[in-house]
This record gives structure tokens, sequence and C-alpha cells, in this order.
């Protein structure tokens, strides 16, 4: 038995409950694992609300690591005792232990510690994609980037960093704002206090920006395509806010022919060579010290509902963990 988070029902952090849930056996390309560390994510929330709906009752949690414990037939990349991590569905993540397929179960270098790629897979292979998979992004050029203060933001502005890329961030307070300067922002805008449109055509000189990324949603959508230069791309991967209305095509053509893509990072892992190639590139960037992994809380495992809570109302910085 594993002690295990489900929700009965969608709706708000009340709903998390915790059961204990036989484990078994993995079968034909599964795997099961001793979790050491759980990752906390939008995505998480979103399918809590039925945003994103589940069948139910059914586990949370999309990101862990730990430590394979018995592989099923058919598994050729992992072996029994291998230090894992991973970032995939079926939900389950939030567990002491589970059985899940393997294809997407990444094996986790020496150096990289377990609460480090609990914290690090599903966001740091998100910005993977997003700058990679999806547009061609060049030093020199300027990306815009809402949340930088988050966990994904801070390892995009690292990222961006790292390959001389110009990241403006945005943040809700002076202090977040810093934070991403810290991790390599080339700028960041206070959008309490300014019109971020306005400082970003400010800072680029009018011109705009070649690429936005918004996980934000709904409450910066219109403004980010007012950011973009002519040509320029549009990157919606969140909902942090709520979902984004409906757009009119004429709106994009009005704008200089601007480009416009809803993204998610599960599309991108469902091939399993191209996973394994996310995460090499994704460790390799850790490992190298281009990228640090900043926890900004943790939670053990029966305090989930306050994890929530606090994501949910933007009172964290940095990656949020579950510890088992």
């Amino acid at each position: 038995m594993a002690r295990t988070v489900i929700i009965e029902a969608a709706g708000g952090a009340e709903q998390l409950t915790i059961v204990d849930r036989p484990v078994g056996e993995p079968g034909h390309g599964e795997v099961r694992i001793e979790h050491r560390a759980c990752g906390l994510n939008f995505i998480d929330v979103y399918q809590r609300m039925g945003l994103y709906p589940l069948e139910l009752p059914h586990a949370l949690g999309m990101e862990a690591s730990g430590v394979v414990v018995s592989v099923g037939e058919g598994v050729t990349h992992l072996a029994q005792g291998d230090r894992v991590a991973y970032a995939a569905t079926p939900p389950g993540a939030y567990s002491e232990e589970r059985v899940m397929p393997a294809a997407q179960v990444c094996r986790l270098p020496d150096d990289i510690a377990f609460e480090t790629a609990a914290a690090m897979m599903l966001q740091g292979m998100t910005v993977e994609y997003l700058f990679h998979r999806i547009t061609p992004i060049g030093k020199g050029d300027t990306v815009l980037f809402h949340a930088a203060a988050g966990g994904v933001g801070l390892i995009a502005c690292q990222w961006a960093k790292s390959e001389g890329i110009n990241l403006i961030g945005t943040a809700g307070s002076d202090e977040k704002c810093e934070m991403a300067r810290a991790h390599g922002a080339t700028e960041c805008i206070n959008y309490s206090d300014v019109d971020f449109v306005e400082k970003v055509k400010d800072l680029t000189g009018g011109k705009g920006v070649n690429v936005v990324m918004d996980g934000v949603g709904k409450d910066t959508f219109a403004g980010s395509l007012d950011c973009l230069r002519p040509l320029g791309f549009m990157i919606s991967f969140g909902n942090a806010s709520g979902p984004v209305p409906p757009v009119d095509l004429l709106t994009l053509a009005g704008k200089g022919s601007l480009k416009l893509t809803r993204a998610t990072l599960f599309t991108f892992l469902a091939d399993h060579a191209r996973c394994q190639e996310m995460a090499q590139h994704l460790f390799d960037k850790v490992s190298s010290g281009a990228l640090e992994i900043a926890i900004g809380q943790r939670f053990r495992l029966e305090d989930v509902a306050k994890a929530h809570s606090a994501l949910e109302g933007r009172k964290t910085t940095g990656s949020t963990i579950l510890t088992l």
C-alpha cells in the first residue's frame, strides 16, 4: 500500500484527500517507482478544478523523482535500482510509490539530487520546448516571458541567458522582478506599477519582441499580442488567470501577420525518443551549472491542500515540491 493523493470530485483544494492504495507490479512497458519527492504544477490545479477533466476518482501529480523498484517486460532503457525522474501522464505522482508507463521515465544523473529533479522536470522541459521546439529563437533575439519569477520563469531566465537571448520578464512585485533579474532576465517589469505593453515598447525602441511566452492566459493575452513586432510569434502555454477567450484571426493579421500557437508539454513528450532527448538537454544544462533550480517551497505530502492554495494565490516563487 502507498499513500496517494486523489480527488473524487472537481473543485477547490479541499477536494484533495490522501488514501492508501495498492501499488501492484509493473506490466509490459511499465515500471514501479518508489518516489523520493514530487513536483507541484499549475496543471495539477487545472485538473483538480476540472478545467482539464479527469475520470474520477483519480490520483493527481505529473512529476516526481525516485528509484526504480521493478521493471516490466519490454522495458530496455531502465533497470531496477536506477535513479529516475519524470514529467508524464497519467497523473499519479502525488504518491509514495506507483506503477506507470516507462517510456517517459528518464534515468537521472548522479549529480542531480532527487528534490532538484522533482522541482525541474515539468518546468524545465517546458522551457526546453518553448525555446527549441516551436520556432527558431537565436542569440540576440528578444523574448517576453510572463510570470518570470515563477518556477518555469526562473528556469526560462537562466536558459535565455545561457544562450544569449534577451528575456524581458513580467512579475507582480519589485521583489519578484529583482529575483528574475538575478536569474538572468535582461529586464523585468512590475505589472502592478506600469503598463507592461508600454514598457516593452519603450525597452525595444518601439519595435516589440520576437516571441512572447505566456503561461498566464486571460489577463495578459491581449497585451501580449500588442508586444510583438510584425511576424512575431505568440506562444500561449498556460491559463494561470483563466482560459483565453476565442481569438479573431483577423486580429493577428491587423497586428502584423502574427503567429499564434497553444502548446502543451505532453504533446512533445509523447514520443519516447524526443522525451529522452529533451530530458538529457535539461540534465546537461543543470549539470553544467547553466541552470540552478530554485525550490521556493517545500510541503509534506499531507499538506498538499496548503501547497495548492499557495500556488493558486500566487504566493510562491520558484518551484514547489511535496516531500515524502
